[in-house]
């Protein structure tokens, strides 16, 4: 015989020994574990893992960048655990919505803000929509605009809201 077995005689009789416990992680069992804790003169039990999070917590407040993004995912997966937990809503209404629809440029501006219209105008010029004076000073301070004349200087300054509180270019006017 040149082997261990004789021939068709197992080496392993009794066959592959069977798992003797259920697959857990080292962290799992060291996680289980509970220490006594004391905090402002109170002895706490914890567990490892709570404990971990708290110096995870106190080590964040004194601004360690890593123990932050630890604290920001602990805190996204609660909010993804509190949100599975959540009852669905229940009340279907839809919410109102407005909707508007302008058929003139005019309007369209009024509902943006860009214009509005000027209440102490009275005859021919009442209710003619006005410049609100945000929208002039964007225009006039716009870099690489094209110089003003005195005639555009007066017609900006009449359609606009309230002309006096818009910070007018000086360099760029041209008298001709």
């Amino acid at each position: 015989m040149s082997g261990r077995f004789a021939k068709g005689q197992s080496g392993n009789p009794a066959g592959r020994p069977r798992k003797r416990r259920p697959h857990v992680s080292a962290f799992d069992i060291i996680f289980d574990k509970t220490l006594t804790v004391t905090q402002n003169g109170l002895e706490r039990e914890l567990t490892v893992e709570e404990a971990l999070q708290i110096q995870t917590y106190q080590a964040a407040l004194k601004g360690s960048r890593m123990a932050i993004r630890a604290v920001l995912k602990m805190i996204e997966k609660r909010e993804l655990a509190l949100a599975k937990q959540a009852p669905a809503p229940t009340n279907h209404i839809k919410p109102l919505s407005i909707i508007y629809d302008s058929d003139s440029a005019n309007e369209a501006m009024r509902l943006l803000g860009v214009t509005m219209v000027d209440e102490s105008e009275s005859g021919y010029w009442e209710n003619r929509p006005k410049l609100a004076t945000w929208a002039t000073q964007a225009a006039v301070s716009r870099p690489g605009r094209r110089t003003l004349d005195e005639k555009t200087l007066a017609d900006a300054r009449r359609s606009t809201l309230n002309p006096d509180c818009v910070k007018w270019p000086r360099t760029r006017i041209n008298s001709q």
